[in-house]
């Protein structure tokens, strides 16, 4: 039997419901959560900008795809992940991911960026997969390495957060590199 396309180890990729806006919410505004997310000044966001992100979501969309990432095991939603941007000329998938604090260092991360990583090569038939961490999340660099992304470059002191300066880097994984785990 073949193995559900959104499907990992530990969690399954799903669209988004409505009762997960409160918890996305509160995951994006805890500090050690929002640190590795934006580059700008971490003010919280308001429930009600959340809600219309929520509102704006559509698989019609062709440049941005977000999915809901539950756990398998009692099916509790615990972060996203996505395309946040999507290049069908040059075949170039931007993606990116975030779990509650409670659910870092359990191998979750890794498991949904595989699935995502594989659905975006077999069924959307892109060329390359990129994304962007910042050299302080020490937890993520070693998990898109586990994916099979490698260091392409390093934009050098690009975030000023917690009183200093930290460098950006930019991973990628091509098709060819990557054996699809379906």
């Amino acid at each position: 039997m073949a193995k559900n396309i959104f499907e990992g180890d530990f969690v399954r990729l799903r669209e988004y419901h409505k009762e997960d806006i409160p918890i996305a919410w509160k995951y994006v505004n805890d500090w050690e959560v929002k640190k590795y997310l934006i580059p700008g000044t971490p003010f919280p966001w308001k429930f009600e900008e959340e809600e219309k992100w929520y509102e704006e979501l559509s698989a019609k969309r062709e440049d941005n795809y977000s999915f809901a990432i539950e756990r398998k095991s009692d099916n509790q939603y615990i972060g996203g992940c996505g395309i946040n941007d999507l290049d069908w000329k040059n075949s170039v998938a931007t993606v990116g991911i975030f779990l509650g604090k409670n659910f870092l260092s359990q191998g979750y991360g890794t498991d949904a960026m595989n699935v995502l990583v594989d659905f975006i090569f077999s069924e959307m038939n892109i060329h390359k997969v990129m994304l962007y961490v910042y050299a302080f999340n020490e937890r993520a660099v070693k998990s898109y390495q586990k994916v099979g992304f490698k260091t392409e470059g390093t934009l050098r002191s690009q975030i000023f957060r917690e009183g200093k300066y930290h460098d950006e880097i930019i991973m990628g994984i091509l098709k060819e590199e990557r054996k699809i785990n379906l």
